[in-house]
């Protein structure tokens, strides 16, 4: 089974292992199907899922919607993570022109309400930022998330892909802690290792969520030099501690990070799931850390 932990010292608390749904749409399953696959990665202890509003073109959220109509009762056995802030172009909004981000309080409290509708829930449990938004009026934003959370309608805020002043500038004005900055970590790309995003997290005792850690599959198929060398290390770590597949090397990798991030999964095969959860057991010496980013990044440390 997998752990519950709690993500900031004031809640709440997660699975270790997040599901995520952005491809949700793609995964071509009846809304039973999409039950099955719910309960079967909670009864394995993956009880916190991953949405945003745009994910699947707006259709995710509906998608898994449909899916707990049919069981009204897994809404109180799992955790919903869900975010908002980017207006995508396309069908469903043809008077926009470009996409853009809007963090104003009428687009917040709509797409809430919206994701509360698709979801077939009341409550959000933690609802982020998902792009920072250079128009981003600190103070609304603040205003905004004291009157959902009074009105019930999300109980813990975060931010996705923030940089630690952007973080600061939010928390500022807020009076609870921000619980989580979502944010892409796999061995291709670990640039928040460097920019003191994880250094922000482990100071507030916070857990950030980490997307893409298999890096969309380019880590497998890839053929660049960086993608070889980094694949080549992990097959041979792999081979080393004993694990079934290197997706297993890249989780333990991103979990050995002190912060101690959150893996977000994104496959719709329960197998993958497991192949997931199994891979807790390992934990990488630091040598064997550090050789994936030296892959990585080219050279030696300096």
């Amino acid at each position: 089974m997998v752990a519950k932990v709690s993500i900031s010292p004031q809640g709440p608390v997660f699975s270790e292992l997040v599901q995520g749904y952005w491809r949700m749409a793609e995964w071509g399953m009846s809304p039973q199907q999409r039950l099955s696959f719910l309960k079967q990665h909670v009864e394995l202890g993956v009880t916190t899922v991953d949405h945003a509003d745009i994910y699947g073109n707006y259709q995710c959220e509906l998608l898994f919607g449909e899916a707990l109509a049919l069981d009204k009762s897994m809404r109180d056995q799992i955790e919903i993570v869900t975010k908002c802030d980017i207006h995508l172009c396309g069908d469903h909004t043809p008077e926009r022109k470009i996409n853009h981000y809007d963090t104003s309080k009428q687009h917040i409290v709509a797409s809430v309400n919206n994701s509360l509708s698709r979801l077939n829930i009341e409550n959000i449990d933690v609802l982020l930022i998902h792009r920072p938004d250079a128009l981003m009026n600190a103070d609304e934003v603040a205003e905004t998330f004291l009157a959902l959370k009074k009105a019930g309608k999300v109980t813990h805020f975060g931010v996705s892909n923030h940089s630690p002043r952007q973080f600061e500038l939010l928390q500022s004005r807020l009076d609870e802690p921000l619980v989580t900055n979502q944010v892409e970590i796999n061995p291709l790309n670990f640039d928040v290792v460097d920019d003191g995003t994880l250094d922000q997290m482990q100071t507030q005792n916070t857990r950030p969520m980490a997307w893409s850690c298999l890096a969309g599959g380019g880590i497998f198929s890839g053929n660049s030099e960086k993608e070889t060398r980094v694949r080549n290390e992990l097959e041979a770590i792999r081979q080393e501690i004993g694990a079934e597949s290197i997706d297993q090397v890249i989780y333990a990798w991103v979990r050995r990070l002190p912060s101690k991030p959150l893996p977000i999964i994104g496959s719709g095969k329960i197998e993958r799931v497991q192949t997931a959860i199994a891979a807790l057991k390992f934990e990488l010496t630091r040598e064997q850390w550090y050789r994936v980013w030296v892959a990585s990044k080219g050279y030696g440390v300096p």
